[in-house]
């Protein structure tokens, strides 16, 4: 294969990375971030309520940060988490991959509030047992798992509350400009190098 060629050929799966949300090789923590709405949860419900989440992931730290903002549900909080891995991107539904019932410390019987916590993905109490089970039955695997699904757009952050106890709110995570420019940089990277290879 030539340089050109290979060059292409690498150019052409960046930018399909970029499109399913794949991660870069690089260990920087990558931010997701999810608009929260009746319209996406499966069913479809009629809420008012609203949302936005953006999650943290930080495969160096071993940690999860998730902050949440929401307001003008039908019903009191019952549980939130995240839910991974679909089996297509932005689409379906799945266990919970998350400390269950309910994030530590997420307001409960609330119809608005905010949220912030770090969870450490070295303990156990910051996974779903069945979702550990079943990614390699260890947390390093199942942090791997959750760092996948994020990256590749096969995990949503979803509020319960005890009029929709299947989920009153939710959002698939997708990634905030900001992480997506690591894909152009390492994209820019590429063309640079290029430009260094003779034909």
């Amino acid at each position: 294969m030539t340089r050109t060629r290979l060059f292409a050929s690498l150019l052409a799966a960046g930018a399909v990375s970029v499109m399913t949300f794949a991660a870069p090789a690089s260990a920087v923590p990558l931010t997701y971030y999810a608009a929260l709405t009746g319209a996406a949860e499966v069913p479809a419900n009629a809420s008012p309520g609203i949302g936005s989440a953006t999650v943290t992931f930080d495969d160096d730290a071993d940690t999860l940060r998730v902050r949440v903002t929401f307001s003008d549900l039908l019903a009191g909080v019952t549980a939130a988490h995240i839910h991974c891995c679909t089996a297509f991107p932005l689409a379906g539904t799945i266990g919970v991959a998350t400390t269950t019932p309910t994030f530590t410390g997420f307001p409960s019987g609330v119809t608005a509030g905010e949220y912030d916590h770090t969870f450490d993905l070295t303990l156990a109490s910051s996974f779903n047992a069945p979702f550990v089970t079943a990614n390699g039955g260890n947390l390093e695997s199942a942090g791997d798992a959750l760092g996948a699904g994020l990256a590749a757009g096969k995990a949503y952050l979803n509020i319960h509350t005890s009029l929709f106890p299947g989920g009153e709110i939710r959002g698939f995570l997708v990634p905030e400009p900001a992480s997506l420019a690591l894909f152009g940089f390492a994209l820019a990277g590429l063309a640079a190098t290029r430009r260094r290879w003779p034909s």
